[in-house]
């Protein structure tokens, strides 16, 4: 029994799509989160002790801090280094894994930019000045 083309095709694209949701839920399980993607750009270009960490994502608690943290070394995403001195300091910075998601920090920050342009571009207030320039303009 032979299959037509097209029914090929498509069991190709279904099975294509089935790996892709299947990578997406994997990424997703170890990025996912309201937390972990904001810690991770938060160190993505330098290294940061933890109360630096828990000043800048303002809301986060210590425990749930602590929590990511862990749960991103053990992934292999971060890394924790111990700077020996009195008292001890702990720095987390993105490891070499961790590194291979410039991409997607790339990619979001393109995909912010085109987001608040285009929900500027939509607010009724920026509309009417837009309006009110175009009749100067004229």
């Amino acid at each position: 029994m032979n299959m037509e083309t097209s029914e090929i095709d498509q069991q190709v694209l279904n099975e294509m799509k089935s790996e892709c949701d299947i990578n997406v839920n994997e990424t997703l399980k170890i990025i996912g989160g309201k937390w972990k993607l904001n810690l991770l750009w938060t160190i993505h270009d330098k290294s940061k002790r933890f109360n630096e960490l828990r000043r800048e994502l303002t809301g986060i608690s210590q425990k749930m801090l602590t929590q990511q943290l862990r749960e991103l070394e053990e992934a292999g995403l971060i890394e924790r280094r111990v700077i020996p001195d009195k008292p001890s300091k702990v720095e987390y910075s993105l490891s070499e894994y961790g590194n291979t998601l410039e991409p997607l920090f790339n990619v979001l920050n393109h995909w912010g930019l085109m987001h608040r342009v285009r929900t500027m571009n939509s607010h009724p207030i920026h509309q009417a000045n837009t309006e009110e320039l175009s009749q100067l303009d004229s």
